[in-house]
Protein backbone atom coordinates (compact mmCIF):
# COMPACT_ATOMS: atom_id res chain seq x y z
CA UNK A 1 0.00 0.00 0.00
CA UNK A 2 1.56 3.28 -0.82
CA UNK A 3 1.43 6.09 1.37
CA UNK A 4 -1.11 8.72 1.59
CA UNK A 5 1.82 11.57 2.75
CA UNK A 6 4.99 10.45 1.46
CA UNK A 7 8.05 13.71 2.96
CA UNK A 8 11.44 13.47 2.06
CA UNK A 9 14.31 15.55 3.10
CA UNK A 10 12.66 18.28 4.32
CA UNK A 11 14.48 21.44 5.85
CA UNK A 12 13.57 24.64 6.73
CA UNK A 13 15.95 27.70 7.81
CA UNK A 14 14.49 31.36 8.73
CA UNK A 15 17.12 34.21 8.12
CA UNK A 16 17.01 36.45 11.94
CA UNK A 17 18.84 39.80 11.83
CA UNK A 18 22.88 37.95 10.32
CA UNK A 19 22.03 34.57 11.36
CA UNK A 20 19.80 31.96 9.77
CA UNK A 21 18.42 29.66 12.34
CA UNK A 22 17.80 25.81 10.78
CA UNK A 23 14.24 24.46 12.31
CA UNK A 24 13.80 21.14 9.91
CA UNK A 25 16.89 19.99 9.18
CA UNK A 26 16.26 16.91 6.57
CA UNK A 27 12.90 14.99 8.07
CA UNK A 28 11.61 12.53 6.28
CA UNK A 29 8.49 10.17 6.94
CA UNK A 30 5.17 8.55 5.45
CA UNK A 31 2.03 8.48 6.64
CA UNK A 32 -0.35 5.80 5.48
CA UNK A 33 -4.45 6.14 5.05
CA UNK A 34 -6.08 5.87 8.02
CA UNK A 35 -3.58 6.29 10.19
CA UNK A 36 -3.67 8.78 13.45
CA UNK A 37 -0.53 9.85 14.10
CA UNK A 38 0.62 12.22 16.93
CA UNK A 39 3.69 14.92 16.94
CA UNK A 40 5.34 15.53 20.15
CA UNK A 41 7.98 18.11 20.62
CA UNK A 42 9.24 20.94 22.98
CA UNK A 43 7.99 24.22 22.22
CA UNK A 44 10.09 25.74 19.54
CA UNK A 45 10.96 22.40 18.25
CA UNK A 46 9.19 23.48 14.83
CA UNK A 47 6.09 21.10 15.27
CA UNK A 48 3.92 23.82 13.98
CA UNK A 49 6.33 24.85 10.90
CA UNK A 50 6.02 21.52 10.25
CA UNK A 51 2.22 21.50 9.84
CA UNK A 52 2.49 24.42 7.80
CA UNK A 53 4.76 22.30 5.68
CA UNK A 54 2.14 19.47 4.89
CA UNK A 55 -0.92 21.68 4.82
CA UNK A 56 1.16 24.05 2.17
CA UNK A 57 0.48 27.54 4.22
CA UNK A 58 4.06 27.82 3.70
CA UNK A 59 6.92 26.49 1.82
CA UNK A 60 9.77 24.07 2.68
CA UNK A 61 13.67 25.50 1.84
CA UNK A 62 14.44 22.07 0.29
CA UNK A 63 12.76 18.63 0.11
CA UNK A 64 10.05 17.11 -1.47
CA UNK A 65 6.32 16.54 0.30
CA UNK A 66 4.12 14.71 -2.18
CA UNK A 67 0.45 14.02 -0.94
CA UNK A 68 -0.72 10.56 -2.77
CA UNK A 69 0.22 11.54 -6.43
CA UNK A 70 0.61 15.34 -5.51
CA UNK A 71 3.94 16.74 -5.58
CA UNK A 72 3.18 19.48 -3.20
CA UNK A 73 7.20 21.33 -3.16
CA UNK A 74 6.30 21.91 -7.16
CA UNK A 75 3.01 23.73 -6.71
CA UNK A 76 2.73 27.79 -6.64
CA UNK A 77 1.39 29.43 -3.88
CA UNK A 78 -1.65 29.93 -5.33
CA UNK A 79 -1.98 25.89 -6.16
CA UNK A 80 -1.05 24.62 -2.62
CA UNK A 81 -3.85 26.93 -1.74
CA UNK A 82 -6.40 25.52 -3.81
CA UNK A 83 -5.12 22.06 -3.16
CA UNK A 84 -5.36 22.71 0.76
CA UNK A 85 -9.30 23.68 0.15
CA UNK A 86 -9.81 20.56 -1.39
CA UNK A 87 -7.94 17.84 0.04
CA UNK A 88 -6.46 18.69 3.72
CA UNK A 89 -8.36 20.11 7.19
CA UNK A 90 -6.92 21.88 9.78
CA UNK A 91 -7.77 22.02 13.38
CA UNK A 92 -6.38 25.44 15.46
CA UNK A 93 -5.56 25.36 18.96
CA UNK A 94 -7.50 28.64 18.92
CA UNK A 95 -10.35 27.62 17.08
CA UNK A 96 -9.73 30.54 14.09
CA UNK A 97 -13.56 30.98 13.68
CA UNK A 98 -14.69 34.09 12.15
CA UNK A 99 -16.83 35.86 14.78
CA UNK A 100 -18.94 38.08 12.40
CA UNK A 101 -20.34 34.49 10.84
CA UNK A 102 -22.66 31.96 12.27
CA UNK A 103 -21.97 28.44 13.46
CA UNK A 104 -23.15 27.40 10.18
CA UNK A 105 -21.33 29.61 8.11
CA UNK A 106 -18.05 28.84 9.64
CA UNK A 107 -18.79 25.55 8.79
CA UNK A 108 -19.73 26.27 5.05
CA UNK A 109 -16.70 28.18 4.86
CA UNK A 110 -14.12 26.09 3.60
CA UNK A 111 -16.76 24.66 0.95
CA UNK A 112 -17.23 28.04 -0.68
CA UNK A 113 -13.85 28.66 -0.52
CA UNK A 114 -13.50 25.42 -2.46
CA UNK A 115 -16.16 26.59 -5.11
CA UNK A 116 -18.92 25.23 -3.82
CA UNK A 117 -22.08 26.48 -1.77
CA UNK A 118 -25.61 25.28 -2.68
CA UNK A 119 -28.30 24.59 -0.37
CA UNK A 120 -26.89 20.51 -0.57
CA UNK A 121 -23.46 22.12 0.69
CA UNK A 122 -25.49 23.74 3.41
CA UNK A 123 -27.30 20.31 4.51
CA UNK A 124 -23.74 18.89 4.22
CA UNK A 125 -22.94 21.65 6.89
CA UNK A 126 -25.57 21.05 9.19
CA UNK A 127 -24.99 17.02 8.74
CA UNK A 128 -21.22 17.76 10.16
CA UNK A 129 -22.56 20.02 13.17
CA UNK A 130 -24.99 16.97 14.10
CA UNK A 131 -22.00 14.66 13.86
CA UNK A 132 -20.12 17.13 16.83
CA UNK A 133 -23.37 17.30 18.53
CA UNK A 134 -23.94 21.20 17.87
CA UNK A 135 -26.85 21.17 15.02
CA UNK A 136 -29.19 22.91 17.56
CA UNK A 137 -26.58 25.87 17.68
CA UNK A 138 -26.17 26.53 13.72
CA UNK A 139 -27.62 30.05 14.08
CA UNK A 140 -25.51 31.06 17.05
CA UNK A 141 -22.26 33.02 16.83
CA UNK A 142 -18.95 31.99 18.12
CA UNK A 143 -18.48 34.63 20.73
CA UNK A 144 -21.62 32.66 22.36
CA UNK A 145 -20.28 29.13 22.74
CA UNK A 146 -17.93 27.81 25.12
CA UNK A 147 -14.52 27.44 24.38
CA UNK A 148 -14.88 22.87 23.64
CA UNK A 149 -18.12 23.78 21.45
CA UNK A 150 -15.89 26.64 19.37
CA UNK A 151 -13.43 23.63 18.94
CA UNK A 152 -16.21 21.44 17.98
CA UNK A 153 -16.77 23.76 15.35
CA UNK A 154 -13.55 24.04 14.39
CA UNK A 155 -13.41 20.00 14.02
CA UNK A 156 -16.86 20.53 11.75
CA UNK A 157 -15.10 23.39 9.46
CA UNK A 158 -12.18 21.14 9.08
CA UNK A 159 -14.22 17.81 8.06
CA UNK A 160 -16.80 20.14 6.00
CA UNK A 161 -14.93 19.44 2.49
CA UNK A 162 -14.66 15.99 3.48
CA UNK A 163 -10.45 16.34 3.14
CA UNK A 164 -7.86 13.30 3.29
CA UNK A 165 -5.87 14.79 5.55
CA UNK A 166 -6.75 16.56 9.18
CA UNK A 167 -3.98 18.31 10.63
CA UNK A 168 -4.37 19.24 13.99
CA UNK A 169 -2.38 21.82 16.03
CA UNK A 170 -3.08 21.24 19.98
CA UNK A 171 -6.43 20.49 19.44
CA UNK A 172 -7.17 20.58 23.50
CA UNK A 173 -4.73 22.75 24.46
CA UNK A 174 -7.21 25.55 25.79
CA UNK A 175 -9.43 23.08 27.32
CA UNK A 176 -10.71 21.96 30.47
CA UNK A 177 -9.93 18.17 31.16
CA UNK A 178 -13.67 17.12 30.41
CA UNK A 179 -14.08 19.15 27.36
CA UNK A 180 -10.37 18.01 26.31
CA UNK A 181 -12.16 14.45 26.68
CA UNK A 182 -15.39 15.08 24.83
CA UNK A 183 -12.95 16.68 21.66
CA UNK A 184 -10.82 13.25 21.46
CA UNK A 185 -13.70 11.27 21.47
CA UNK A 186 -14.88 12.78 18.33
CA UNK A 187 -11.38 12.58 16.75
CA UNK A 188 -10.99 9.17 17.24
CA UNK A 189 -14.02 8.46 15.54
CA UNK A 190 -13.22 10.72 12.90
CA UNK A 191 -9.72 8.28 12.38
CA UNK A 192 -11.18 4.89 13.11
CA UNK A 193 -14.55 4.75 12.51
CA UNK A 194 -14.29 7.10 9.12
CA UNK A 195 -10.81 6.29 8.11
CA UNK A 196 -9.73 9.75 8.61
CA UNK A 197 -5.91 10.18 8.40
CA UNK A 198 -5.16 12.68 10.72
CA UNK A 199 -1.79 14.42 12.30
CA UNK A 200 -2.00 15.86 15.55
CA UNK A 201 0.86 17.87 17.31
CA UNK A 202 0.08 17.24 21.21
CA UNK A 203 0.62 16.75 24.55
CA UNK A 204 -2.09 15.11 25.56
CA UNK A 205 -1.50 11.82 27.09
CA UNK A 206 -4.82 10.52 26.01
CA UNK A 207 -4.64 11.55 22.45
CA UNK A 208 -1.40 9.63 22.93
CA UNK A 209 -2.61 6.57 23.70
CA UNK A 210 -4.66 6.61 20.54
CA UNK A 211 -2.35 7.27 18.28
CA UNK A 212 -1.34 4.57 15.82
CA UNK A 213 2.31 5.58 15.72
CA UNK A 214 3.67 8.81 17.39
CA UNK A 215 6.66 10.98 15.39
CA UNK A 216 9.27 13.02 18.03
CA UNK A 217 10.48 16.08 16.59
CA UNK A 218 14.16 17.40 18.38
CA UNK A 219 16.57 19.56 17.46
CA UNK A 220 15.83 19.82 13.85
CA UNK A 221 15.40 15.79 13.34
CA UNK A 222 12.05 13.35 13.11
CA UNK A 223 12.11 9.84 14.52
CA UNK A 224 9.37 7.23 15.42
CA UNK A 225 9.09 6.61 19.05
CA UNK A 226 7.03 4.17 20.82
CA UNK A 227 3.82 5.11 22.72
CA UNK A 228 5.64 4.04 26.28
CA UNK A 229 8.45 6.34 25.60
CA UNK A 230 5.75 9.17 24.64
CA UNK A 231 3.77 8.75 28.02
CA UNK A 232 6.50 9.13 29.86
CA UNK A 233 7.74 12.39 27.85
CA UNK A 234 4.53 13.96 28.36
Amino acid sequence: MSPLLHVSGLRKSYTEGDATREVLKGISCEIMQGELIVLLGRSGSGKSTFLNMISGMDAPSSGSIQFDQTELTALSDTERTLFRRHAIGIIFQSFNLIPTLTVAENVLLPIELAGAGSKEDRDTALKVLEEVGLADRHESFPDRLSGGEQQRVAIARALAHEPRLILADEPTGNLDAKTADLVMDILERLVHDDNRTMLIATHDRDIIRLADRVFLLQEGHLTETSKADALARS
